[in-house]
């Protein structure tokens, strides 16, 4: 497969449709320097530019690993981070304030071992600070050059379109990006966030096109989960693979997937990936192998399409706009998760 480049919303930045995500590099993911090296040379060699890490991955490891192992060969790559997560213990050492983002932005730029971040993303919404705020600090960074193009990450379209217009009315840098969840099985995106992205020009960055490991083809009804697989190992505290009649539908789901993919001659990774980057909205699909032997397959079985028929098929099998498991979602705002903010 030819690697596309596609504009990153209204930027004149061009990256690539498909990205490597970086949270399997440390402790949390079990991997270190060495296949981090393997995996990056094998993502810049079929023609991956875009590689994505946060600040809360393993604790910065991911970014200290991905530093190391970017020596070399850094401007090849449109590298983007993250903020917001705690960072230590303190109440500043997280959030979106002018304070923490001053603070984590020299921390993550000492670990990536770089002068500037191509793109700095907000990792999540903080309803405690005015969106005006945080804007102003990004703008100052941008200015100053040590981040080139600021986005956002799990942020609503009401939020996406109040930071546009603070943007706009208070001389801001723009959002040229959100970095939005998406699936087969995970399609709430699709109401709000992704047309919302279109009209304000912005790009869309794709985690979690798989679903969790839903859509490898790994997971079959009634068997063992694959020794060293996520399943196996993290069932009990990942909601994922939690027992569930939601998570009993998705196995239904998977199973007319597949035959669905067969009836294509794709396989169930084949169709995950090429119907991810069927929706005109979306820039770049992340991909979060843990081997670059995975990232090889993920690679391999990128580029496939998906008739109009077959695309009219997998909305009967889940609408547009619907979820198979709400619980999945990777950010649940606080004005529904905090009763005190929904109650006099």
């Amino acid at each position: 497969m030819g690697m596309e480049y596609r504009r990153l919303g209204g930027s004149g930045a061009r990256v690539s449709a498909y990205g490597l995500g970086t949270m399997m590099f440390g402790a949390s993911g079990g991997q270190g320097p060495e296949e981090a090296d393997r995996m990056v040379g094998l993502a810049l060699d079929r023609g991956i530019n875009l590689i994505d890490t946060a600040d809360a991955y393993a604790g910065g490891e991911s970014e200290r690993i991905l530093g190391q192992v970017l020596k070399g060969r850094r401007d090849q790559v449109f590298l983007a981070t993250k903020f917001h997560m705690p960072t230590g213990p303190g109440p500043n050492d997280r959030g979106n304030s002018r304070l923490h983002i001053m603070r984590a932005v020299e921390a993550s730029l000492s670990r990536l071992d770089t002068d500037h971040i191509d793109l700095y993303q907000v990792h999540r919404p903080d309803p405690d600070c005015d969106i005006d705020e945080t804007l102003g600090a990004l703008t100052d960074l941008v200015r100053q050059g040590k981040v080139r193009y600021i986005g956002t990450s799990a942020f609503p379209p009401e939020l996406l379109v109040e930071s546009a217009w603070t943007a706009e009315k208070r001389l801001r840098e723009r959002f040229v990006a959100e970095q939005a969840q998406y699936s087969v099985l995970n399609r709430a995106v699709e109401s709000g966030v992704l047309p919302t992205c279109r009209r304000l020009g912005m790009g869309v960055l794709v985690w979690s096109p798989l679903a969790g490991g839903w859509l490898t083809g790994k997971y079959r009804r009634g068997q063992e989960f694959p020794a060293g697989s996520r399943a196996a190992e993290q069932k009990v505290t990942v909601r994922f693979f939690s027992d569930s009649p939601e998570n009993a539908r998705k196995y239904d789901i998977v199973e007319q997937l597949e035959q669905l993919a067969e009836s294509r001659g794709l396989s169930l990774l084949q169709l995950a990936l090429a119907w991810v980057d069927t929706h005109p909205a979306i820039t770049s699909t992340l991909l979060g192998p843990r081997t670059a032997a995975q990232l090889g397959g993920l690679l391999d079985a990128a580029g496939a399409t998906l008739d109009a028929e077959a695309l009219d098929l997998i909305d009967l099998l889940l609408p547009p706009g619907a979820d198979t498991n709400p619980a999945d979602l990777g950010y649940t705002p606080p004005w529904i998760s905090d009763a005190s903010r929904r109650r006099r």
